[in-house]
Parts: C-alpha cells; structure tokens; sequence
C-alpha cells in the first residue's frame, strides 16, 4: 500500500506507519455510534452542590491550592471566520436595491445583519471600526444612514482593514471597560489570575494557537501583560505550542485507498482538537484547568465563573487526595475484605467507577489488581450547565463493546438518533457541555501519565471533502473532551448557566452578559 516515499513522508511527520494503517482501517469500517445507556443526571451521575457546599469546596481550593503547580489551558487556535457567516452572504448579496433594503429591514432577528448594525456603537470594536472608516475618508454614520454597508464590512472583515475575519477569536475584541477594550485572550489573563497561580502568585497560561496566528498573540500579550501583573500582584508564565503534525490523520478516496495529491504525496489533514491530547500531555504542571477561548464575560459578572472554578478545582484535590490514599493502600496489598469494600464503595459512589456483577466472585488479589487498574488513571471533574437547547456534546453514561459502562461527555455526531432507545436516552438528558474541565494529570507517585495511554481509538468522526474537485474523506482524532478522555476517571459537577457565555456568532457580543452594566 505505502512507497518509500510515503515512509519517508511519515517520518518527516513522526507517525507511525502503523498508525496511518489503523486510520485506513477505521475509514473501512467507520466508527460506531457511542452506544448510551442512560442519561447523566442530577443524582445519577451529576453532582449538585448547595450553596454552603459549593462555598465549602471553594474554602477547600483556596485552603490547598498553593500545594500544586496549576495551569489554565485554552485551545486558541480556532479561526473567527465562522462567526462572520451572516455577514459574508449579506456582503455578498446586498446591492443597495429596493428589494435588498426590503430584505434587510424585514430580517431583524437577533444575529440578523439588521441588528448587527443598528447595535454597531455597543460593540467593543466600534471606536476601532470608526477609527478604520475615517482613515479611509469615510464616515460611518453616513454610510449607514444612507444604507451603503459594503464599505464598512469590507474594512471590519478584509486583510485590508481590521481584518476580523482573518483573526482567531483569542485576538478580537470581547469587552469594553472604562480603561478600554480587551481582547478575548487578554480575559482569559485575568481569569487566570484569580485560579491557576501557585504559591509563588505565578499564573501558568499555555494556549494552543496557529503558527500564523503565533506572533500576534505574542504582540498582544506583551503589549498588557505588565498591567495586569501589576494589577493582580501576579507574574505570568504564559507559553504556546502548536498541534503536531505527528497528530495529522490520513485522507482517503470514496474507495477508502489513500487519497494522493498531484505529485503524488499522500495527504494528510490536520486531526481536529483531539490532537491536543498531545499537547495537554506535555505539559509541565499536575492541576489543569482547561476552558474554550469564547467563553468568557466581563469583570462584573466573574464572581459565579471565579466560584465554580475553585469548586470543580477544590472537588478535585479531595478525590484526588482520598484516591491516591487508596492507590498506595492498593499496592502495599496489605488489605482484607472490610478495605476493599470500603474501597469498591469510594470508587462507585465517589468517582462513578462501574463494578461489573463478576467482581463478586473475583479472588482477593484480583480485586485488588482490578481495583488499582481502575483508580490509577488521571482524573477530570467536568462542569455541566441545564440545557436550554444548545447544541453539542452532553453527559451520559456509556457502555463499550466489552459492557463496561463508564460517565462520558458524547456529541451530537457520534449518536445514533435513528435508533429509538438511543432517541429516548437523549431525550432524557437535561445538561450540556460547556467545556468547563479541571484535570488532574499526575499519578499517586507524582509521575505524570501519559494521556496517550487513556485515548479510546475506536472513537472518532469521518467527514467528507473535496481537493482540487476530487472527492475524499477526512478523519478526525477521538475529541479532546470526548474520546480522547474516555479512559479518564470522570466526574460531572452542575454549574451554573451563567458560567456558559460563548461567542459564536459576532451578534452574540450584544447579550447583555458581554455588555457593560
């Protein structure tokens, strides 16, 4: 099946050979739904802390936190462009005629171009956005008054103005303050201020980021870096990495063959944000708190985001601490029945651990090694908001084709709704992932894992494309917080819905949660 050639394109990517064949394979047979056995719900699978609980967990986190070295990890490399899609057709579209203002004025839902520019003046770019138009000897009103928007969409979206739509959304502007506007990464410094420093007030940031986009986020990080340091009484450690082309999946043709370029190259696309298991793996700190680059507001309403940070976070040092107790207990062996149903109880109430009806009839040392297999994995405690008809990934409980039946966050694309049981679980389901993780990646011995161990590769989404007007398909790596953390110990906490505020649209800057009071 492979040249040379394609050995030698392998290498200079640092994959496997037999790699790349298990990922043809997978094209083969397609990846299976996820087979759900039920919903995660409060009660069965989600924590729900009271309010003197939740304070108690943040006590807890504030109490211990100078014990570990925390980091806040934000995958940063997504383009904004998708958030501009309205206006890309209405640019495209809209001529000035009777029937396109008709058009314009009819639509004024909320992500509407409408309502994008009657609220121009509330966004935080707009001083920017005028700034652009004047130098351009325009004025913005007047070119809105008279309905003549394609200037003003040229300068905000195109390499020729601010170019929005060539940023990553980690470099546009989020909120507006009384000292100015701040970019979306410039939050995520000021989160990090507040949860994910150490005994020494170092705040540890990594953000996963496009090569292209790399030397920008550089600029802007230095360029406020000092003021919010001086503000917090934090220094900040923040680094970068890129996904590694060694995580680059394998195109096939619709005959499932390798799919090869004109030169005759294999060609490989990049693996979707699973990939950054790999970059997670490499990271240098034992807590980590991870949070996608949008979701975030402004100071005023940071209080519930700061609250719930340290009550996953503080959740995770006390199972943290009781599990690896155990894990030594485990090793040293020295245990009789009373400690192992003490610990068969812990790992099935506490950490959601599926006991399989044949552990009864198991020998002593076997329940000893089962249970140590099934603790000494790295942990994730995993925020979970009330669905209100979001769409994307939720809690559920799962089961594998060995019928072990274990928490994971599946999405929409890996279920099987035509199946009417599935439907029914779904159906059931009352919460959804707002990617809101702290993970614990370090073993009882201080060791770090290797994530790479505790990936389920049997997981994964298979899309088709084109190139140069041929047809192939693409493959995605297991998800980050789906296949890529099935092997995870996992835990499922209910947060409040104000903790999710994601930007996915360029309208969505004009709820009230992204705006000043």
């Amino acid at each position: 099946m492979f040249t040379e050639k394609d050995l030698e394109q392998f290498s200079s990517k640092g994959i496997e050979v037999e790699t790349v064949q298990h990922q043809v394979e997978s094209f083969k047979k397609n990846f299976p739904p996820i087979h759900l056995h039920a919903a995660a719900i409060p009660g069965k699978g989600i924590h729900r802390f009271s309010a003197e609980e939740a304070q108690s967990l943040s006590n807890y986190f504030d109490a211990h936190f100078k014990d570990y070295k925390i980091l806040k990890f934000v995958p940063a490399s997504g383009a904004a462009s998708r958030m501009f899609k309205t206006l890309f057709e209405f640019h495209e579209n809209y001529n000035g005629s009777k029937t396109d203002l008709a058009a314009f004025n009819k639509d004024q839902s909320f992500n509407s171009p409408f309502s994008f520019f009657k609220n121009i003046e509330h966004f935080p770019f707009y001083n920017q956005l005028q700034e652009a138009v004047t130098d351009k000897g325009m004025d913005i009103d007047k070119l809105i008054e008279n309905n003549d928007f394609g200037p003003i969409l040229d300068i905000f979206l195109s390499e020729n103005g601010l170019n929005y739509a060539g940023l990553p959304k980690g470099l546009l502007l989020f909120h507006d303050y009384p000292d100015g506007p701040r970019l979306a990464v410039e939050e995520h410094l000021v989160e990090g201020a507040h949860y994910s420093t150490d005994k020494n007030n170092i705040s540890g940031i990594h953000l996963t980021v496009s090569p292209e986009h790399l030397p920008k986020f550089k600029e802007a990080i230095a360029d406020k870096k000092a003021k919010f340091e001086s503000s917090f009484g934090v220094e900040y450690q923040i680094d970068f990495s890129e996904q590694k082309p060694s995580t680059d999946t394998i195109a096939v043709d619709t005959d499932n063959n390798p799919f090869r370029k004109e030169d005759g190259s294999l060609l490989f696309r990049p693996g979707g944000h699973g990939a950054l298991i790999e970059n997670l793996k490499d990271l240098n700190g034992e807590i980590i708190f991870i949070k996608n680059i949008d979701n975030i507001v402004p100071d005023r309403l940071r209080g519930t985001t700061y609250l719930y940070k340290k009550v996953i976070g503080g959740l995770l040092f006390k199972l943290q601490e009781k599990c690896f107790d155990v894990l030594e207990s485990l090793e040293d062996g020295n245990l009789n029945e009373t400690d192992l149903v003490s610990i068969r109880t812990f790992a099935k109430n506490e950490l959601n651990i599926h006991i399989p009806p044949a552990y009864e009839g198991f020998e002593k040392i076997e329940k000893i090694d089962f249970l140590f297999n099934k603790l000494n994995r790295p942990m994730r405690i995993c925020g979970m908001v009330k669905n209100k008809g979001e769409p994307g990934g939720g809690p559920f409980w799962v089961s594998n084709e060995n019928d072990d039946i274990s928490l994971q966050i599946v999405e929409a694309a890996q279920m099987d709704l035509s199946e009417p049981s599935q439907k029914e679980i779904v159906e059931q389901s009352t919460h959804f992932n707002p990617v809101d993780l702290v993970c614990g990646v370090r073993n009882f011995e201080g060791k770090a894992f290797d994530l790479s161990q505790f990936v389920d590769l049997n997981t994964g989404l298979i899309s088709s494309k084109s190139l140069n007007g041929k047809e192939l398909k693409a493959q995605e790596l297991p998800g980050l917080w789906n296949g890529a953390m099935a092997d995870w110990i996992t835990v499922f906490v209910e947060t409040p819905l104000i903790t999710f505020n994601p930007v996915k649209t360029i309208n969505d800057l004009l709820r009230p949660q992204h705006q000043p009071a």
